[in-house]
């Protein structure tokens, strides 16, 4: 059997990105994975985050983070959450607003369609992400981020 992949979802507006798994996995362990900074950085496809800098152990509404992260550079990134729905969703932003959402959608006890969306439309210097051809690379990597995540639970159990 071949390496699963994820769907990219077409959303008709090149700010918005959607990357979609069924990962048969019960939606409260991918969220409790999701919800520690520290996970980032094994479950990243794009192989940007290195490591948690600061923050909680668990994310919550409101709660700020900083990522070390390499693109090209090593530089730091501070985020902060600006949705969190126990067990459902979970979305960061940082200083540009774009915003990064996990929402998980139980399918049973132990399957959970798992949405990744990635929200630039309200994000400041969309010229910036433009120009870093943002949706060339940022739809793979987060398919990528959902296999690697499968991968990691599946691991784990």
């Amino acid at each position: 059997m071949g390496k699963r992949r994820a769907t990219i979802v077409q959303t008709g507006d090149p700010m918005l990105f959607r990357v979609e798994l069924e990962i048969p996995v019960s939606s409260k362990t991918i969220f409790d994975f999701i919800a520690i900074p520290s996970n980032h950085s094994v479950m990243d496809g794009s192989k940007m985050v290195k490591g948690t800098l600061s923050g909680p152990d668990r994310l919550f509404l409101g709660a700020k983070f900083g990522m070390k992260m390499k693109q090209g550079i090593p530089y730091l990134i501070k985020n902060e959450v600006v949705e969190f729905e126990e067990g459902r969703s979970i979305a960061w932003r940082h200083l540009l607003h774009n915003v990064w959402r996990y929402e998980l959608q139980p399918i049973n006890e132990g399957k959970t369609l798992v949405v990744e969306s990635w929200d630039g439309r309200n994000a400041r210097a969309q010229w910036w992400l433009r120009f870093r051809s943002f949706d060339k690379w940022v739809p793979i990597a987060m398919a990528k981020t959902l296999v690697q995540l499968e991968e990691v639970l599946l691991k784990k159990s």
